[in-house]
Formats: structure tokens, C-alpha cells, sequence
């Protein structure tokens, strides 16, 4: 009953953006698109593997220990449905209590987030088995001495303060999910599509065999159906290394469409802007080379570019094999040889050069897109505060909605199941016991056909910061990755994509906006290190 209630209230909610009045767009814009908002530049900034719970589970109290960046909530902040406010903080069903991490413990393990075993941590709702699950830890890893205990943690505004600023003084949501379970692939695709069902496994170019599957790869053991894992893009020929005959060789490609086409489709400008996707040469065996790596003070060096999160080098429509740069600054967002497909640099040119696309999808180096491992709080800090403060700066900013978003949980505890609104019952299922998150549904996107999708998967953060945000604000709406999709769809009357996409039941973001009257103040800027304000709006 829970579940069918709010799933009516966010599709109730999903009409409210037919009755917004139409927006021409400014003069400096450089296609001829109109927006049903003021919004006429959408950037989603889309970060790696954080839970809602591991970054808010205590918003907006901090610890405020001596020697850390402090945080101080101002008055009136609204709670959210966290850690303290469920009790769950220290009366938890884990075998591990959850426990903060402090800004000296930024560095962490990687945790386990494969599709089925995030829905066994879940077992059924009940939402206990984490440390059991998907818990890493041990020997060649930090792991705060929990051991597989450590997907307990948490971090608190004295480590996230940047993010913790930016949701007092704009808007967010608690209730916002993954579309589905499983790591970066999906959540990506999701992004773009709604739908990671159409997937196909690749032959091998050495053989022309098609790879044995591995079990992230698509559902249920097949050379077809819903991707569940991380295989690389079929549609990409840049490697950092040559991989062919192991089991990194792993392809797939993804039929239908993708928000991309759409906008291409309506002439609107739009790119993925993603760190190291510029070719570096060429690998020893002849093979296209994109091998940049940077590392920072805390965390070891690492490959920039990082082709399973690059969610349209999956369809041939909008994919870009070879890397090709854009052929001129003023072609940046438009179709060329690049064919959308950017170098992240390409990004902060474009914005220089007043050429920003109406719709631009952002992807930090590896060391700044915050995946435990690999990455962690602080660099991502200073990757997303620097792109921020860039775009406040500029004077697109009064008409501009950055959208800051993630791909998955990394399995990272979060006591909050969402509804699960696309059932499933292929092998990889381990929601309600093996081969079971429930029996799909012909009213379900995709109807029964579509198996290999359960979800919602694990909450999430979501913010909008905009000078049409509301501010100090926390939405609890039930909204997920394709959300976003949607509001893009509906800003630029895209239309939907049809053939499944959960599109087509997603919440709206409208409940994070105030497009009533002018906007509220203009710009935050925060210092990049500390993520503390150094010049309020």
C-alpha cells in the first residue's frame, strides 16, 4: 500500500511541468530551442558511488571536532529522513553500528556493488545484511579497523562541507533512487535512457567470438537482455591499455534511444563532457591510446578516463569510437566529427567562449569523481566546487540549473528502500530470496519482456543549484536517475523515449524549483579546499 501510494503521488506530480508558460531562449543561445522554464542551460554533474545516507545520514548536524573544517547549519535548516532522524544512528539493525568518518579517514575501500548483492544487503526491506553483503575491507585497504564493517560509515558536513553548503543555501532531495541496482554502468545508462534493457555482448575483434559472460555483465546469463554491470562500450576504440583476450574485453552495445538523440532530433545543442576522453597516441599494438593519469595528495595516481562510465559510447547513434575532437570551438555541442562526445576541457572552453550547450553532462577525472578507492570526499570537493564557482562566474549562471547527481551507492549503508516499480525475476535477482524482486508486471516500463531491472535500487544524493532553486530546501518526493532524464524531456518538449524507459513514470524535479517571480540571489562561491563560503549570495 506504502508503495503504490507514493508511486501515484510522483506520477501526480509529473504533470505540473505541462502547465509552466514557454520561455524563448536568450539571445546569446545558439540554437532556436524555446524551455517551458527560465532554465535554458542544464549541467549535470555526475559523480561515483555515494549512498544519500553515507554524505546526509546526519545533515545537518556535524561533529565539529578540533582541527576540521567546521559546519554550522543555519537556523530553520529542515531535517531530513536520515540516520539521526529514523534512530537508526545508534539503535541499527547491522551487524556493525554505523560510524562517522572524519576528514583524516577521507581515503577509503572500494565496497561490493554488484546488482544482485545489493538487493541481498536489502533482504527484502528489512535492510541489515550490508556488512555481510557488500562489505569490503581488510588487508591492502583502508578500512577504519571495521573490516567489512567499514560500509557502515558515514561522512558528516565537517568532511562533504561543500556539499552540505550548497544544499543550506539551494535544494535537495532525500528521496531521490538509483533507477536500478548495480554499479556505474546502469546508473549511467539510466541517466541517458531510462532503460538498461537492449543490451548485446560484442565479439572479440581478435576471434570474432563472442566473450563468456561474466556475472556483471548482462542478466541472467545471456548474450542479450539488461545490462548489470560494468563491460566496456561497444562503440569505443580508445584504450589505456590494449585488453583483447582477458576478461576486461568484455563489450556491449545498447539498442533504442537515448535523451542524446532527442535533443539532436530538436537541433539543441548538448555534449558528455567526460576527463581524459582526449586521445594520448597510440598503445604499442597500433591500438588508439587514452592513457592520461593524474593523482592528488591523497590518493595514488589513477586513469582519468574510464570507458564504462561513459554512457553513449553504448549506442551507435551517439557515440564517437575514435575520440575525434570537435572540429571548432563554436562546434562544441553541435554535430560534427565528435559527434557530442567531449574531452571535459572542452566544457570550460565552451563556457569561455559563450558557446555553452543548452544541455552538457559532465564526467570528472577518475581521481575527482568521488568512487571510494580510487577517489574519495575531499578531491571530489575540490573538482566540484572549482567547476561550480566557474560556472557562477559566468553569464549563463542566471539562467542555468546545475544538477549534481550520482551513478550508484557503491554499496555504502542507507536505510531508506525505495519502491520497487520495475519487478524482476532473472538469476541475478537476490532482492526476495535467489532469482526473485518480485514477478514482472505488464504494466511495469517494458512490461514483463524487460526483465533484468530491479529497481528502485539504493537512495541516492540529488541537488539542484540554481538562482531558480529553492533555497535551504529538501524535496521528498520519490524521484530517481531518470528524473533528471525527464526534466530535460519536458524543459525542451523532447517528448518521451518510449520502449520501456521508466521516463515515462519518473518524478519530476519541478518540486526543487521556484519559477514563480524572479529568482533568489545570484551565486555561492566556496573555497575549493575547505568547501567553506567565501562570498555568499
Amino acid at each position: 500500500m506504502h508503495h503504490c501510494l507514493t508511486r501515484t503521488m510522483a506520477v501526480v506530480a509529473a504533470s505540473a511541468m505541462t502547465l509552466l508558460p514557454v520561455y524563448p531562449a536568450s539571445a546569446h543561445d545558439k540554437d532556436d530551442s524555446s524551455t517551458k522554464t527560465p532554465i535554458q542551460h542544464v549541467v549535470v554533474i555526475f559523480q561515483e558511488n555515494v549512498s544519500f545516507d553515507h554524505y546526509f545520514g546526519t545533515y545537518p548536524h556535524a561533529a565539529n571536532l578540533a582541527g576540521e573544517t567546521p559546519f554550522h547549519a543555519k537556523d530553520y535548516t529542515p531535517s531530513v529522513n536520515g540516520l539521526e532522524s529514523s534512530g537508526l544512528l545508534t539503535h541499527n539493525p547491522n551487524s556493525t553500528q554505523p560510524f562517522r568518518l572524519s576528514p583524516a579517514q577521507a581515503v577509503t575501500c572500494d565496497q561490493d556493488h554488484d546488482y544482485g548483492d545489493e538487493q541481498k544487503a536489502f533482504h527484502g526491506g528489512l535492510m541489515d545484511l550490508f556488512p555481510e553483503t557488500v562489505g569490503t575491507g581488510g588487508p591492502g585497504c583502508y578500512d577504519a579497523g571495521k573490516g567489512k564493517g567499514l560500509v557502515m560509515g558515514y561522512y558528516d558536513g565537517n568532511t562533504v562541507t561543500a556539499l552540505w553548503n550548497y544544499a543550506q543555501h539551494f535544494a535537495m532531495s532525500d528521496n531521490s533512487f538509483s533507477t536500478t541496482f548495480g554499479p556505474s554502468t546502469p546508473g549511467a545508462v539510466n541517466l541517458i535512457s531510462g532503460n538498461t534493457f537492449g543490451a548485446t555482448l560484442v565479439p572479440l575483434a581478435a576471434d570474432g567470438k563472442t566473450p563468456g559472460n561474466p556475472k556483471d555483465a548482462i542478466s541472467g546469463g545471456l548474450n542479450f537482455g539488461s545490462v548489470i554491470g560494468d563491460p566496456r562500450p561497444g562503440y569505443d576504440n580508445c584504450l589505456r591499455t590494449p585488453v583483447l583476450g582477458t576478461a576486461k574485453s568484455t563489450r556491449i552495445t545498447m539498442s533504442g534511444k537515448n535523451v542524446g538523440d532527442l535533443l539532436t532530433d530538436k537541433n539543441i545543442t548538448w555534449g558528455w563532457f567526460q576527463g581524459g576522453f582526449a586521445p594520448t597516441g597510440k598503445n604499442a599494438d597500433g591500438s588508439l591510446a587514452c592513457a592520461s593519469v593524474s593523482s592528488t595528495s591523497l590518493v595514488r595516481t589513477f586513469r582519468d578516463y574510464i570507458p564504462h562510465h561513459e554512457p553513449f559510447q553504448y549506442y551507435g547513434s551517439t557515440s564517437n569510437p575514435d575520440h575525434l575532437r570537435p572540429s571548432a570551438v563554436t562546434a562544441i555541442g553541435k554535430t560534427d566529427q565528435a559527434n557530442h562526445q567531449y574531452d571535459l576541457q572542452d566544457f570550460f572552453t565552451a563556457l569561455a567562449n559563450d558557446n555553452l550547450p543548452a544541455v552538457s553532462f559532465l564526467k570528472a577525472k577518475g581521481v575527482f569523481d568521488g568512487h571510494a578507492g580510487y577517489s574519495d570526499p575531499i578531491d571530489e570537493q575540490t573538482f566540484l566546487v572549482n567547476t561550480i564557482n566557474t560556472i557562477m562566474h559566468s553569464k549563463e549562471w542566471k539562467e542555468t540549473a546545475i544538477i549534481i547527481a550520482y551513478d550508484d551507492s557503491d554499496g555504502w549503508y542507507d536505510h531508506q528502500m525505495g519502491p520497487i516499480v520495475t519487478q524482476s525475476d532473472v538469476s541475478d535477482d537476490e532482492l526476495l530470496g535467489s532469482g526473485n524482486c518480485g514477478t514482472p508486471k505488464a504494466t511495469q516500463p517494458g512490461g514483463k519482456g524487460q526483465n533484468g531491472r530491479c529497481g528502485y535500487g539504493p537512495r541516492q544524493p540529488l541537488l539542484v543549484i540554481s538562482p531558480w532553486a529553492k533555497r535551504n530546501y529538501v524535496d521528498h518526493a520519490v524521484t530517481d536517475q531518470s528524473s533528471i532524464l525527464r526534466f530535460i524531456e519536458d524543459n525542451w518538449s523532447l517528448g518521451r523515449i518510449g520502449n520501456g524507459s521508466t521516463d515515462a513514470i519518473a518524478g519530476t524535479l519541478n518540486g526543487l524549483f521556484d519559477f514563480d517571480g524572479r529568482p533568489e540571489g545570484q551565486r555561492l562561491i566556496l573555497d575549493p579546499q575547505t568547501g567553506t563560503v567565501v562570498d555568499p549570495d
